[in-house]
């Protein structure tokens, strides 16, 4: 007997570049060369994620390695929008195999790039960590999401992977111009980025708990409870 073949989740994306994305990133995808596979293009995302932490943890040495930082951030966004986006244009999708490559690899860059900030001197690793706890629980609701209501929602609300990589890569300019400007707080030595930190991780902790709310709405809709 024949598997069955999985339906791919519907995906819906409503942050602020989706529609510019949309419409390049196949374009591109259709200019590769055949030998660039989906994979590759993985491994390209996987390689800037690399990059970004690296320059992150050596700016301790010269903050003149943010520019690493900010050239891997442009390495993992053309690896991580493309891999599927080639998939599909080719007609080669894996729907099983690339959603669990693509979030595996999506947690990894995640975990790098915290730990990145959190080695370097403009963010404490608390902060760091708390950035890819959140993240990563953000990730979790999307999984749990797709599979109960088949929708893949990769994004919350107007903000997205490339809007949040486009946020770092302004911080980064901003240190490099700046630098870490510390201050003390009950002892603690912290910077203006760990406030920025703190500030991402409760405005993900608010995205999340809204999600959450309006999800359990409506599957207690779909579902109601037995009288």
């Amino acid at each position: 007997m024949t598997e069955p073949q999985p339906r791919e989740a519907e995906r819906r994306a409503t942050f602020i570049l989706a529609r510019a994305e949309k419409r390049l990133l196949p374009r591109i995808a259709a200019s590769l060369p055949r030998w660039v596979s989906p994979d590759l293009m993985t491994a390209i995302g996987v390689l800037g994620s690399t990059l970004i932490a690296l320059g992150y943890i050596l700016s301790t040495h010269d903050r003149h390695w943010l520019w690493l930082a900010s050239g891997g951030l442009i390495v993992n966004w053309f690896g991580d929008s493309l891999d599927g986006t080639l998939a599909r244009v080719r007609k080669i999708e894996r729907p099983r195999y690339g959603f669990y490559l693509d979030h595996l690899t999506d947690a990894y860059s995640t975990t790098l790039i915290g730990l990145g900030l959190g080695f370097s001197p403009y963010m404490l690793l608390s902060v760091g960590l708390a950035i890819v706890i959140a993240y990563l629980i953000l990730s979790i609701n999307v999984y749990l999401e797709t599979h109960v209501f088949g929708v893949f929602r990769y994004g919350y609300g107007i903000l997205g992977p490339t809007e949040a990589r486009g946020v770092l890569f302004l911080l980064n300019t901003a240190a490099l111009v700046i630098g870490p400007i510390p201050f003390v707080v009950w002892g603690i030595r912290m910077t203006v980025f760990d406030l920025a930190g703190i500030a991402a991780a409760l405005s993900m902790g608010g995205l999340l708990l809204r999600r959450v709310v309006r999800n359990l709405r409506e599957l207690s809709r779909m579902e109601p409870p037995g009288r």
